[in-house]
């Protein structure tokens, strides 16, 4: 007599049967599909080629306002005489925040969109460097903060970072104009971005 649960279960075993046999031939063609053997490297991966990746990404980096930079620099007046530099001997790349104040606007602006490696030569009216000269900018300077020397009216005397234009000398100092001595000049810098940090 004729069993159904007998033919249910023959049913069952052929299609599990079928499947696997499925799935071991797609199996092993997936592999070879995968595999080519006229360049068995392809398949491993590339230290070098991922490591220069990583660095090209780190090279596609722009610098913004927040950054903390490191970047070389030489200042010029226009008449070709250096002022500062940071390509002295015992010098080191300029550090700093860019956009907090630190420097002056136009170095801060200028370095904006640089990449490490990037050179760029930047003009800075005096507006956006040290500002104009402003003679009205007068102070009383007693003698004891000023170095021992002979003073004039009309004089200009540059100490440390100030430019001093004497227009009194009296017993106890002198009264003078008082300017950064970069005021009232464009200034011309040379950048190379060392980095951001």
């Amino acid at each position: 007599m004729f069993c159904p649960l007998e033919l249910i279960m023959k049913k069952i075993f052929v299609i599990t049967l079928v499947l696997l046999l499925i799935f071991f031939m797609v199996g092993c063609t997936g592999v070879d599909n995968v595999t080519n053997t006229d360049n068995p490297t392809d398949n491993n991966v590339d230290e070098n080629k991922t490591s220069n990746i990583y660095n090209n990404l780190d090279q596609m980096k722009k610098v913004q306002n927040g950054n903390n930079i490191s970047i070389n620099y030489t200042g010029r007046l226009e008449d070709g005489e250096v002022f500062d530099t940071s390509l002295a001997p015992g010098r080191e790349a300029l550090t700093f925040d860019v956009g907090a104040g630190q420097m002056i606007k136009g170095f801060d602006d200028g370095v904006l969109g640089m990449k490490v490696g990037e050179k760029k030569t930047i003009t800075l009216a005096p507006k956006d460097a040290y500002g104009v000269l402003n003679e009205d900018n007068k102070q009383a300077i007693p003698f004891s903060n000023l170095p021992q020397q002979d003073f004039n009216v009309g004089q200009v005397v540059v100490l440390g970072q100030y430019r001093l234009k004497v227009y009194d000398v009296n017993d106890d100092g002198i009264v003078a104009s008082v300017n950064h001595f970069l005021a009232g000049k464009t200034l011309i810098f040379d950048l190379e971005l060392v980095s951001i940090n």
